[in-house]
């Protein structure tokens, strides 16, 4: 399985902000550290507002803060909310497959993405910035 760009910026959002500590970076700031455009990581970042997973506010003293909710997160929930409830493969497209009558792959397909998710469950973003990882993800600049 392999996750959306959108997916993993904002899983590397949300573990950057986890570590920022009297810092708050703001979407461009996240955008350069990430090397990715501005427009997607202001896409990414007002989804994680929206989901109460971080703080955004504008002008002096502005920027990018993560919320306690987004320090207890879910990993498998963030997941989740910016992968959609799409399944693996599109069996009912353009082209519908002409064995979805009586497919078993299909389920077995799901089955496997809900124990993807499940994994990802009882990981918080707190946990995923221990150390090693949180002094890493400190030598990302972000002003």
């Amino acid at each position: 399985m392999r996750l959306l760009r959108s997916t993993d910026l904002a899983l590397r959002v949300l573990m950057r902000l986890a570590v920022a500590e009297g810092t708050k970076p703001t979407t461009r700031d996240v955008a350069a550290a990430m090397e990715v455009p501005y427009t997607h990581a202001a896409k990414v970042v007002a989804e994680l507002r929206h989901l109460g997973l971080l703080d955004a506010r504008r002008g002096r003293g502005g920027g990018l803060a993560l919320t306690e909710k987004g320090r207890t997160a879910s990993v498998g929930a963030v997941v989740r909310a910016f992968e959609g409830e799409g399944d693996v493969v599109d069996c009912e497209g353009a082209a519908p497959c002409p064995l979805s009558p009586g497919c078993r792959l299909r389920a077995a397909l799901r089955r496997a993405q809900e124990a993807f998710y499940v994994s990802l469950d009882p990981l918080t973003v707190t946990d995923m910035v221990a150390a090693p990882t949180g002094p890493l993800l400190l030598g990302i600049t972000m002003r």
